[in-house]
């Protein structure tokens, strides 16, 4: 009897110990403009402590061009221009040149949001932006709250996306955070001007705010969080190939996530929801995404 007891707790210890963790919440901060070299040259406190305790790059490739909308379509689509079609800030649903590779029903191509609707039916999603086109590629019948603030406000937003996390706090949760000013502070001032370092700043603060709100209502410990950005820039601009352009931070971090530091191997803005689907377990990606898992970083 005393032998079969040990062995049971022992199996008990052991199905505990290999159970995989199963990710509550996935919260995605996006910063546009945000260059390898403003990280590098900036004080930036608060990513700090997202990078210190997960994976990082500081090489991350954006694809072609290096500009807004393909970018952040191949962050939320596995995908490249090639493959996804937005190969312009001015694309939309009814006027492009490049026809996608698949659409749903409604014409969009495959988005993050529709594989974890269709996989976990129970999983909550939200959208916050203030670039207005920015979501012109998304399906948004995926999408549970969408928010869109004026004039490169932010601040509502992560009040919104604060509240959105609390009310489903026992629910799978999918969270994309976005703010366009750092780039709006680069067309008009120039990268690595001193307005563009403290577009920088004013970010890293608000995520601090965000970041602290999140541990007083006990929903930090149990959250992913993904850093990414779209491109750099030199000058008043960006579209071109200029390692200036090129080169971009990129970060993961949480409960199943090693913290092994920076990454030197081959990242891609298009890797960025494999990520997300290894995080919510799921089990079956669209043929059409090209984007892969980075090693290694789980």
């Amino acid at each position: 009897m005393k032998l079969r007891l040990t062995a049971f707790v022992a199996l008990s210890v052991f199905l505990i110990a290999s159970k995989p963790l199963l990710a509550q919440r996935v919260v995605m901060i996006g910063l546009d403009g945000f260059s390898a070299q403003g990280f590098k040259n900036t004080k930036h406190p608060n990513l700090d402590r997202i990078f210190s305790e997960g994976a990082w790059s500081l090489t991350t490739r954006p694809v072609m061009p290096s500009v807004t909308l393909p970018n952040w379509t191949s962050h939320l689509t596995g995908s490249g221009p090639e493959e996804h079609g937005v190969s312009s800030n001015s694309w939309t649903l009814q006027k492009y040149e490049l026809e996608p590779l698949q659409k749903d029903a409604q014409g969009y191509y495959p988005s993050i949001f529709k594989i974890l609707k269709e996989q976990k039916p129970d999983v909550k999603t939200a959208y916050y932006f203030n670039w207005k086109a920015l979501i012109n590629p998304i399906n948004t019948r995926y999408i549970d709250q969408v928010s869109f603030e004026e004039n490169d406000g932010f601040r509502d937003n992560y009040a919104k996306a604060l509240s959105f996390i609390e009310q489903n706090r026992k629910s799978p949760t999918f969270v994309f955070l976005y703010s366009v000013r750092i780039d709006h502070a680069g067309h008009s001032h120039k990268w690595m001007s001193p307005e563009y370092v403290s577009a920088i700043e004013e970010a890293d603060s608000a995520i601090g705010k965000f970041l602290d709100d999140l541990k007083a209502k006990d929903l930090y410990k149990d959250t992913h969080f993904i850093f990414a950005t779209d491109h750099g820039g030199k000058e008043n601009g960006h579209g071109g190939m200029s390692m200036l352009e090129m080169q971009v931070p990129w970060a993961v971090a949480g409960p199943m996530v090693k913290k092994r530091g920076e990454m030197t191997s081959f990242n891609s803005n298009k890797n960025t929801s494999f990520v997300i689907a290894k995080i919510f377990g799921l089990k079956k990606l669209p043929e059409c995404w090209t984007g892969v898992l980075p090693k290694n970083i789980f």
